[in-house]
């Protein structure tokens, strides 16, 4: 299993008048949590991408248990529990300054070969640096 964290504060544009944060903004702070965790292995979706592998989200889905207000810095925990394959699988768990968990969430992206824009495995490179965290 791998898993990383990394931290975001709520901005004032990404919360509703109640202080808030917008629920749409919730996939954001997803996305931030897989980039940084992919730059925590040495990678970048940029260089994927240069590589000709592109990650498109297949489905998302969103659990709001408590919110996330304005200025607070929310902990994205990322959680890969299983080597991918054609597709990768994430769970979330975002946490405010308490400490409390206030979201939970599940994406699933599939690699797709840009030039065939079809589905393909992932670079054996990223598995390789995968490979440490699920012997």
């Amino acid at each position: 299993m791998f898993v990383h964290s990394t931290k975001i504060r709520v901005r004032y544009a990404e919360t509703d008048q109640m202080g808030y944060m917008y629920y749409g903004n919730y996939a954001q702070f997803y996305e931030v949590g897989r980039v940084e965790m992919l730059r925590s292995l040495g990678m970048t979706y940029k260089s994927m991408e240069e590589s000709g592998i592109m990650m498109p989200v297949l489905d998302l889905h969103c659990k709001y248990l408590k919110p996330a207000l304005y200025d607070e810095e929310i902990t994205v925990k990322v959680i890969m529990a299983k080597m991918p394959s054609v597709r990768i699988h994430f769970s979330y768990e975002l946490y405010n300054e308490k400490q409390e968990l206030i979201n939970e969430g599940q994406t699933t992206l599939v690699f797709i070969d840009i030039k065939r824009n079809k589905p393909c495995l992932p670079s054996s490179d990223f598995l390789n640096r995968l490979q440490v965290f699920f012997k």
